[in-house]
């Protein structure tokens, strides 16, 4: 079937961040969302050591694997933004990020000189997700450092925006500079 996502071992630990976000509305105790958050954390970090380790990376699972982390996220965070864990102002710090990358994304895709330009995994990417996952555990755990958390969060998501930004520039320039050498080594016919 064309477009069909391949279900290697990696895909599918991703795509469980889906059921543990669905559970993660369905199961209000706080001991068991706790669990839900660390799995989500175990599973981000399975789905890639598995993609490198039996070499099944794909650009297809580079596309599942944040799309889970964020639906994860975005279903845990909204979740406590309705049950008055959080504020709506931090809800929309610690989702900057993602606001942010999914515009990217989407204006990559309809920009003709930044389509070839592919979006990978940035450090602080990961370091915002990893603050995230963090986030909502303390949400639960220890209400304390939670202001602090998200004042993180914030400067961490605004510097990944920065980055994401710079590194996609920068790939589509190079892929321009290499689409216009192919160009000019062309011999007329």
């Amino acid at each position: 079937m064309p477009g069909a996502v391949p279900m290697n071992l990696p895909n599918i630990v991703s795509l469980s961040r889906l059921v543990l976000a669905a559970a993660f509305i369905a199961l209000d105790d706080d001991a068991t969302r706790i669990a839900l958050i660390a799995a989500a954390g175990f599973t981000d970090f399975l789905d890639g050591w598995l993609a490198r380790r039996q070499h099944t990376s794909t650009s297809m699972g580079a596309l599942i694997d944040p799309i889970a982390d964020r639906a994860f996220v975005l279903t845990a965070l909204s979740v406590y933004l309705v049950d008055g864990k959080i504020t709506t102002p931090e809800y929309f710090i610690v989702l900057s990020r993602d606001f942010a990358t999914a515009i990217g994304f989407l204006v990559a895709r309809v920009v003709p000189w930044l389509r070839p330009a592919v979006f990978q995994a940035r450090m602080l990417g990961k370091t915002v997700t990893v603050l995230q996952l963090t986030l909502l555990a303390v949400v639960l755990l220890w209400r304390a450092p939670v202001d602090l958390l998200v004042l993180a969060i914030g400067a961490f998501s605004a510097a990944s925006i920065v980055d994401y930004t710079l590194a996609l520039w920068h790939r589509a320039k190079a892929a321009s500079a290499e689409r216009q050498a192919a160009d000019t080594t062309v011999p007329p016919r």
